[in-house]
């Protein structure tokens, strides 16, 4: 049988190695909509972190202000421009 404690250091890892693997899509992705999403996707896994450490009350706030209200904000602020980032040619 596992003990708890070990069970839990397992889910801390996953749950940081998917918050990891989330921001690097975040930062590289040229979608800004699949962007805004890979960052919800990581303030979930932040979330559960949160959550394994026992800070509940840290979880409550983070919850709908990380994973609802901030890409919620930039969802809007990204369908008033444009979807797709551009390169700019004469930068390089």
């Amino acid at each position: 049988m596992i003990p708890p404690e070990t069970l839990v250091y397992l889910f801390m890892a996953v749950a940081a190695i998917g918050s990891t693997i989330s921001v690097h899509y975040a930062i590289f992705e040229k979608d800004l909509l699949k962007a805004v999403v890979f960052s919800a996707i990581q303030s979930t896994f932040y979330a559960f972190l949160y959550f394994l450490l026992m800070a509940p009350d840290i979880v409550l706030v983070y919850l709908p202000v990380a994973v609802g209200l901030i890409p919620g904000v930039l969802i809007i602020l990204i369908s008033k421009t444009e979807r797709e980032e551009r390169v700019d040619e004469e930068a390089s």
